[in-house]
């Protein structure tokens, strides 16, 4: 079974993260650990129909944002990795600068030093060389990034169609097989 932490931020784009717990959340074979900030909560409201309640049914368990004893915030507990989607760039200035004051930061400040998959899906635009040297700091010690970036060659119709794709390059990243959306032929 796959262990995998899920942190959400208040960055917009909250449906990118509801379309990957609601695809994690039917494989037998995934748990899924959420924590999710007051700003996404709040934007969770803002920008969707569904309730907290709603998405923390997605999830095997759920924990605080400033529960920094949750078995996540811990090396020693082992998981195939964490995804932060979206990723406000607050956040990954936190994480790029090892300020683990949260618990989406500390499991993500874990998963670096216990050198495990971190996937930020940063959702900003234009970027700043601010945000882009901490993205890049990130990289440069193993996160990988994968920006909400729409494919075309698929003909997308609708913005499900473009959050599929998004979700299939997550799915991708852990390894966890797919056919999410079409692929490149």
């Amino acid at each position: 079974m796959k262990k995998i932490i899920v942190g959400i931020t208040g960055a917009s784009g909250t449906v990118y993260a509801i379309d990957l717990l609601e695809k994690l959340h039917r494989l037998d074979d995934v748990e899924v650990h959420l924590v999710m900030s007051q700003w996404a909560k709040k934007n969770l409201e803002l920008e969707t129909d569904y309730s907290l309640s709603q998405i923390n049914e997605l999830a095997d368990k759920v924990y605080h944002i400033n529960d920094q004893g949750a078995a996540i915030a811990s090396g020693s507990f082992l998981n195939d990795g964490m995804v932060i989607v979206p990723a406000s760039m607050k956040t990954v200035a936190t994480i790029a600068y090892g300020i683990g004051d949260n618990l989406i930061a500390r499991a993500a400040d874990v998963a670096i030093k216990e050198q495990r998959k971190l996937i930020i899906v940063p959702r900003e635009t234009p970027l700043s060389v601010i945000h882009l040297e901490n993205l890049t700091k990130l990289a440069r010690v193993g996160a990988q990034i994968i920006p909400p970036m729409p494919a075309f060659y698929s003909h997308p119709k609708t913005i499900q169609d473009l959050v599929n794709h998004q979700t299939m390059k997550v799915l991708d990243a852990f390894g966890i097989p797919n056919e999410v959306d079409e692929r490149w032929k």
